[in-house]
């Protein structure tokens, strides 16, 4: 049986990043040739890669990074450009919204050329609704956060959909409580979609402080275990995802529990991503190197024959 994949993720950019999370998941997995100095994209393999996902049944792309997406904006369209041809159900971005929200080196003009180009939906990366905590965990170099309000009011200005994508830690949304709180911002703000994932870290890691810091975070099981046992309860099932995640309703807002893109599993006929990175090589775990599109193909095939 032919394997199918629910996301396709180019990989934007390179390593760098204007925010200092100390839960970096890119701190943690391979760098995989992806260098502080972002590389052009080989774009042929790019279009290659979407015709295979689209075989395997994917009708999702995720443009994000090893470091901030946006800080290559120009990138952004590249990608952009190539994929409209394969006509994805879901064409989405993952962001600190950083550089959105500054208005410097994306613009208006990239806003409205990404919108032309297919991109849908806006993710923003937060890990509370209260703008000082955001500040300390994303921009503790900075005097104050982005007005996220007026951002999420930005995006919506260009036709975008928003997802808050919430880090979920000790001390910050780590209850049913907290998460009504949550979803009260997102409902004020009419964020259309709102993401939670417990901090999480892969098997192994290439930096010590940052897995020092996760394992300090963790959620308890405690704490998970009541917040999913909320949304069973006063939301609405929408949709159970392959890999264990879960999206409700709750009193008309879209709240999505699932966990971190770690760790790939051979066994299941539905992978969760397939991962692009700008050499052309290709993916299904962010600990894997990669190989090109032959050789996963290959590979893929010779799973299915067993």
């Amino acid at each position: 049986m032919r394997k199918r994949f629910k996301l396709l993720t180019p990989i934007v950019g390179g390593l760098a990043c204007n925010a200092r999370c100390p839960f970096c998941v890119a701190g943690m997995t391979p760098e995989n040739g992806v260098t502080g100095k972002a590389q052009a994209p080989d774009l042929n393999a790019f279009a290659k890669v979407c015709a295979f996902a689209k075989t395997h049944h994917c009708d999702s792309l995720l443009l994000t990074s090893k470091g901030e997406p946006t800080l290559w904006p120009e990138q952004v369209l590249q990608y952009l450009k190539i994929q409209r041809a394969f006509d994805f159900k879901s064409v989405e971005l993952q962001t600190n919204g950083i550089p959105i929200a500054d208005r410097k080196i994306v613009t208006s003009q990239h806003l409205r050329q990404w919108r032309e180009y297919g991109l849908k939906l806006i993710a923003i990366s937060v890990v509370h609704y209260d703008a000082e905590r955001n500040r300390q965990t994303y921009l503790p170099h900075r005097q104050a956060y982005i007005d996220l309000p007026a951002l999420i009011a930005h995006l919506h200005s260009f036709g975008y959909a928003v997802r808050l994508a919430v880090v979920m830690l000790r001390g910050e949304i780590d209850s049913s409580a907290e998460l009504q709180k949550m979803m009260d911002f997102a409902r004020l703000n009419r964020v259309e979609q709102l993401t939670i994932r417990p901090v999480n870290k892969p098997d192994t890691s290439r930096d010590d402080e940052i897995t020092s810091f996760v394992a300090a975070n963790y959620l308890p099981d405690s704490a998970k275990a009541e917040i999913q046992a909320y949304l069973e309860t006063a939301g609405t099932l929408v949709e159970r995802l392959p890999w264990g995640g879960s999206v409700y309703d709750v009193g008309g807002q879209n709240v999505c529990l699932t966990n971190s893109l770690t760790k790939a599993d051979e066994n299941e006929d539905v992978g969760r991503q397939l991962i692009f990175l700008p050499d052309g090589r290709v993916s299904d775990d962010w600990q894997k190197e990669g190989v090109s599109l032959e050789a996963f193909a290959q590979a893929q095939k010779h799973q299915s024959n067993q």
